[in-house]
């Protein structure tokens, strides 16, 4: 059993994409809270709800790869090929919690561009960017509008709060 553990571990710590995610957390988090105090938001709700996602990225990633150890899935039929162009070279595999990791880093950019450019830091030509190469896999990308500070609120759970106010 001790075996499988220690497999487990050096599975987490070896894998690069895995290790992105974990930065990506860190980096998000900074931001955010630079943002929360920018905006004069900083409190405990606010934190905790950021919080509990991020531990729940982790877990989940945890248990995935625990599900990868049994299974010994490949996911790399999944990955576009021009996503696979910026994965690691000699990478001919992804397990579960490698697709997932990918999928949460990719997550992980929109937010942390969007709290930067919230709190003014110059990255709208890097956001479009990004936004291009994302949107031809995904319509979830927040509102250029919010990003482009045209918009009346701040975020999309304002957005939702307001609009049910309305009605």
């Amino acid at each position: 059993m001790q075996e499988h553990y220690n497999n487990l571990i050096m599975f987490l710590i070896e894998s690069k994409i895995i290790e992105l995610v974990a930065w990506a957390v860190v980096v998000d988090t900074i931001f955010g809270l630079a943002r929360a105090v920018r905006e004069r938001k900083l409190n405990s709700c606010f934190g905790i709800d950021g919080a509990i996602r991020k531990i729940s990225m982790i877990v989940s990633i945890i248990c995935l790869a625990v599900v990868d150890m049994v299974l010994m899935i490949n996911l790399i039929g999944f990955v576009p090929e021009k996503i696979r162009a910026y994965l690691p070279s000699g990478m001919n595999t992804i397990g579960i919690a490698e697709f997932f990791g990918l999928l949460y880093i990719a997550y992980e950019i929109v937010s942390i561009l969007k709290n930067m450019a919230l709190c003014g830091l110059p990255v709208k030509r890097i956001w479009n960017v990004i936004y291009r190469f994302l949107n031809q896999y995904t319509d979830e990308l927040p509102d250029r509008d919010e990003l482009d500070g045209n918009s009346t609120i701040r975020s999309v759970d304002g957005y939702q709060k307001q609009e049910n106010k309305n009605t």
